[in-house]
């Protein structure tokens, strides 16, 4: 009988066909010994040829699919639910990792019980891969790149799936209440800036913050951000 993954790997895609094969390239590319992680990829209800794309890489990952559009929050709570791993950690279907990403997290919550999560920092990089800028994790958080130990998700009750926006921070203020989330110093994780990023929708990002103020409050909201700045 195989034995569980320690980690697991959470890729949401919705139409992300020019990149979700670099995304799980650099997921299979890692040093990580394959057996200890599994990749789950939530296909959330794609209309392009994000499915074909996923076809060349079946046999190495498992794909789940929305057939009806649930939204990023709504997609990575499905790709939890189904989760064998004791770790979990998100990778954005337009980003990709150092091929050192799995083995170092994983390797801080292992040997430090204490942790609760692990984030790296990242390189922010343009739509042709070069480096833009090292990014320090805590100061300018991004939802991914975050290794969370998965009965705290659980216990915070997952993403909210109303939040189709400012989902990363919905969840981080509600984690840090109870939890901290230690800094791994080294830029692990690609965070890819290109025209069709969701926050480049300001409208969309002014919407969901004044949900996000509504649920929590401004000034818990506020204090939040202006920590995290």
């Amino acid at each position: 009988m195989k034995n569980a993954p320690v980690v697991s790997v959470i890729i949401p895609v919705h139409n992300q066909e020019k990149y979700i094969g670099r995304c799980i390239r650099s997921a299979l590319s890692q040093k990580y010994p394959e057996s200890n992680f599994e990749i789950i990829i939530v296909d959330d209800a794609s209309t392009d040829r994000t499915r074909y794309a996923l076809e060349l890489f079946e046999s190495d990952i498992r794909v789940l699919r929305n057939e009806v559009q649930k939204g990023l929050p709504g997609s990575l709570n499905v790709g939890i639910k189904a989760a064998k791993g004791r770790f979990v950690v998100r990778i954005d279907a337009d980003d990709y990792v150092h091929s050192e990403y799995l083995n170092i997290l994983t390797l801080h919550l292992l040997m430090n019980p204490h942790m609760d999560a692990a984030a790296c920092d990242y390189y922010l990089v343009d739509d042709a891969e070069q480096h833009l800028r090292q990014v320090h994790c805590l100061k300018e958080p991004i939802g991914c790149g975050i290794m969370f130990r998965i009965e705290h998700l659980i216990e915070l009750g997952l993403y909210d799936d109303g939040m189709k926006v400012h989902e990363d921070k919905d969840l981080m203020i509600r984690f840090i209440e109870k939890y901290e989330v230690h800094r791994v110093a080294l830029p692990l994780y690609r965070y890819r800036k290109h025209g069709d990023n969701m926050t480049n929708d300001s409208d969309s990002l002014d919407t969901y913050l004044e949900m996000l103020e509504a649920k929590h409050g401004k000034e818990r909201v506020e204090a939040y951000l202006k920590a995290n700045a």
